[in-house]
């Protein structure tokens, strides 16, 4: 397999998981500021700083208001991680690989990039409908991966798209946990409030894991939500979950035995994979949430790297 196609369904793949993603945590946050009849700072800013986006972001906008916010990371072509530039590099990477994926994903991400491209800047006339405009991008999103699933054989082509999208929902779980655990940390008077409580809610929606935590625990707390997103084995979106199963399409990938490792990479994963394994919430809460999270994106971003070192630069 050429590793010009293996690293243009990767990222095509990591374009529209980060596409998603971010439809999702704006529409849940767009949600929560019509609950709380809030649009501050502390409302909206936050979400800038969990892209890592923060710095362009003040340079362009004087204030972080619902409408700038919104706009920066859905269709601003001057911010690289905007929905209208994941789906704009998603399109670009699924057109050089056109022979190697199947003509409805073409058909779906061609639709979806023009949907989008049409729609220009987000006025406070269009507040009322921007749910069902991030509505919209989560479907289409879905149908890609649905699409995606459906036409393509599963092997070589299937594993690297699997890894661009395992990597990338980790690493944004990573983030939305720490946007509470760090960024909305509440006072001490705050904590337990209703406000606290909307917040958590709100992050579980952001996983799209309401439901499925509900299933398994009887009480909303900060230590239940994060063992739940960090641990869980069976959830999609916990960081533990999208490890092993991108532990286990680097082995099909390298050819290798169970116990042992055909590169750096699959070293890495499997490395932090067994911390994981062994690790307990008391313990990742007792070293400091922040700290632990921030490190995990560290060794994520690091994995990345070397994914993209081992099968991309040869």
């Amino acid at each position: 397999m050429l590793s010009r196609v293996a690293e243009s369904v990767y990222w095509m793949n990591r374009y529209m998981e980060r596409a998603e993603n971010y439809s999702r945590f704006l529409d849940v946050n767009f949600q929560l500021s019509l609950d709380l009849n809030e649009d501050s700072n502390r409302q909206w800013m936050p979400l800038v700083y969990t892209t890592g986006d923060n710095e362009l972001f003040s340079r362009k906008y004087n204030t972080p208001s619902k409408e700038n916010v919104i706009h920066f990371m859905s269709l601003d072509t001057e911010n690289p991680n905007s929905i209208m530039n994941c789906l704009i590099r998603a399109r670009e990477n699924a057109r050089t690989i056109r022979e190697n994926i199947s003509t409805p994903m073409w058909e779906v991400i061609n639709e979806f990039y023009l949907t989008i491209k049409s729609k220009k800047k987000f006025e406070e006339s269009d507040m009322p409908g921007i749910a069902e405009f991030f509505k919209a991008i989560r479907n289409q999103c879905l149908l890609f991966y649905g699409c995606q699933e459906a036409t393509i054989s599963h092997d070589e082509v299937w594993h690297f798209a699997l890894l661009g999208r395992l990597l990338e929902r980790a690493d944004k779980t990573t983030r939305i946990l720490d946007m509470k655990y760090f960024i909305l940390l509440p006072s001490r008077e705050e904590v337990g409030s209703t406000l606290d409580l909307i917040q958590w809610l709100s992050l579980l929606k952001s996983a799209s894991a309401h439901e499925m935590f509900n299933r398994f625990y009887t009480r909303i707390t900060p230590k239940n939500i994060a063992e739940f997103l960090i641990l869980d084995k069976i959830f999609p979106r916990a960081i533990r979950f999208c490890l092993s199963k991108t532990f286990d399409s680097l082995k099909i990938l390298s050819g290798t035995e169970k116990d042992s490792y055909g590169d750096e990479t699959e070293k890495r994963v499997g490395v932090l994979l067994s911390e994981m394994n062994y690790a307990s919430i008391d313990e990742i809460f007792s070293s400091g949430m922040h700290e632990y999270l921030d490190q995990l994106q560290v060794r994520l971003n690091g994995i990345a790297a070397q994914l993209d070192e081992t099968y991309f630069r040869n």
